[in-house]
């Protein structure tokens, strides 16, 4: 036994000295794999897909990864990644995720992180402790165990507070979308029934808006181009928003360090009353009035530059609203856009946009334009009326004016008709795109217990990220116009009677009210901002935004 332990003793002796370093290294070598693993699980870029995961890192982390999952919001997203020491160059299009049921449109949502110049992504706003050595730890030997590192948790930062209460949303609106999280009992309303995509969802995400989301309105600029809006008109949806986002008690902030989203307060429909000239036709005026002010708030704020304007919004009804975005890059390109001229072919994205209604409020109160006879009492099946414009209009007319007593299609209405009561006693309304795809037609038709016939290409009707349209709407290609007798008859009468109970229950979602009240358009439009702003993850550059 002693010969064999001076032996191996020998044999260490003589061995050589590469040998010594490679023994010596290997404890090193398991230490430093372990840390980059604890590095991984942190760092790694993941989104969830529906009935899969992809992640970033190594084969070995997707279990955990796939733990990590179960964290986020199931909401459609795009990620844009952002580098700090690159943000020029910094936009990463990532596929879908669906808060609905694969038979339902997209809701769109996008996530946004802004990684750090080391590389490193802030994870869901959360608390994250970081591994670091404790200082003057004595360096290990070959017969030291591989000792355990000292845990030192982050302190966060004003704008890490606010990704963490994101966080701390998606979670519950989660879990109420999976039927683990009861709802609360809301006193004044719970949104039920098929009108819905995932109405346990909506309500606990609506909920999760009016508990903690804060808007920051900049006070640059002048009336009326700035903080100015038309209220009684096609557009009044411009003003009228404006100026209750202006003077909102609830959701509005003075200090933008608490604010998710940042509004950029002017009107386009003014933009056209006051910049533009007169058939002139030279979009210039209103490009630079818009450069001009996104170059203002970013010289005396950070935020615009910090997130490269994925957390600021615009709001736009008139028709020039998407033109006017793409006079600064980042605001058509990142930007929130609130628009009603919700158009897929014009670069409108439901992935990052908001569609919201053009509602023609003539004296500036719906007073009057809401209700209608029970449907036994509607003679018409079919009715509008409406000026001749766009490509879709003039098809509608040459097959249907005047051609048939159960579809009344009308240029102009004959004298002493009135064209609420055509609309209160038809059963379906046409509302045929004109020269763009929205029409205020489609809340006229709500407001009076119509079901809306949507005749239109590349609309994005308002409000479905929430909203599954096809339960209490009709949607008509235009090629298909010639059978619009035969596609309205064919809806049976059961099935008319449910979209007709419908279109009455979600009114409340379109109706203006001055103050306004819970689950209207207004705090609709909000809600749609709050999703969009829900999955987007900011962190501050590190060389010099850091709150």
């Amino acid at each position: 036994m002693g010969g064999g332990y001076k032996n191996c003793c020998a044999l260490w002796s003589s061995s050589s000295s590469s040998m010594k370093k490679l023994l010596f290294v290997v404890p090193l070598i398991i230490v430093a794999s372990g840390f980059v693993s604890i590095l991984g699980s942190r760092t790694s870029t993941w989104v969830v897909f529906p009935n899969r995961s992809w992640s970033s890192s190594s084969s070995e982390t997707k279990q955990n990864d796939a733990k990590k999952t179960e964290e986020m919001v199931d909401l459609q997203s795009r990620m844009v990644v952002v580098g700090l020491q690159d943000k020029e160059e910094a936009l990463l299009n990532v596929d879908q995720l669906v808060l609905n049921k694969s038979s339902s449109p997209p809701l769109p949502v996008e996530a946004v992180h802004v990684q750090q110049s080391n590389g490193s992504v802030l994870e869901d706003g959360l608390n994250i402790s970081v591994m670091a050595e404790s200082p003057g730890e004595a360096p290990m030997s070959e017969s030291v165990a591989v000792p355990t590192k000292a845990m030192r948790p982050k302190l966060l930062t004003k704008l890490e507070k606010l990704e963490a209460g994101l966080q701390r949303a998606r979670v519950a609106i989660k879990q109420a979308s999976n039927g683990n999280q009861t709802d609360p009992r809301d006193p004044n309303f719970v949104p039920l029934g098929p009108m819905y995509w995932d109405s346990k969802a909506f309500h606990r995400s609506y909920l999760e808006m009016e508990k903690q989301f804060k808007v920051f309105v900049y006070e640059e600029g002048e009336p009326p181009v700035f903080h100015d809006g038309p209220c009684k008109s096609i557009y009044s949806m411009e003003g009228n928003f404006i100026y209750t986002m202006e003077v909102n008690g609830q959701f509005r902030t003075k200090d933008p360090e608490k604010a998710h989203v940042f509004f950029l307060p002017f009107s386009v429909a003014k933009m056209v009353q006051f910049v533009y000239v007169r058939d002139s036709h030279d979009f210039g005026p209103i490009r630079r009035t818009v450069v001009d002010y996104v170059n203002l708030i970013s010289s005396r704020y950070p935020y615009w530059n910090r997130s490269l304007g994925a957390d600021h919004f615009m709001l736009a009804c008139h028709d020039w609203g998407p033109e006017t975005s793409f006079s600064v890059p980042y605001l058509g390109k990142n930007s929130i856009r609130a628009l009603c001229n919700a158009n897929t072919s014009e670069k409108f994205s439901p992935m990052r946009d908001v569609s919201f209604p053009e509602i023609n409020l003539l004296t500036g109160k719906i007073k009057g334009l809401v209700g209608g006879p029970s449907p036994s009492r509607r003679s018409i099946l079919a009715f509008f009326a409406g000026g001749v414009h766009g490509p879709i209009r003039p098809v509608l007319l040459e097959h249907w004016e005047s051609k048939d007593d159960d579809i009344r299609v009308h240029k102009y209405l004959p004298k002493g008709v009135s064209y609420y009561e055509m609309m209160r006693n038809s059963k379906f309304c046409l509302c045929p795109s004109g020269y763009e795809v929205a029409s205020p037609r489609v809340v006229e038709a709500i407001y009076t217990g119509c079901v809306p016939v949507l005749i239109s290409e590349h609309y994005v009707p308002p409000f479905s990220d929430v909203l599954n349209w096809k339960s209490f709407s009709v949607e008509v290609s235009m090629r298909d116009i010639p059978n619009l007798k035969r596609i309205l008859t064919s809806v049976s009468t059961r099935q008319y009677l449910r979209m007709y109970r419908r279109v009455v229950q979600v009114r409340r979602h379109f109706e203006f009210n001055s103050p306004p009240r819970r689950f209207d358009v207004f705090h609709m439009i909000l809600h749609s901002i709050w999703l969009r702003r829900l999955n987007v993850r900011i962190h501050n550059d590190q060389s010099g935004f850091t709150n």
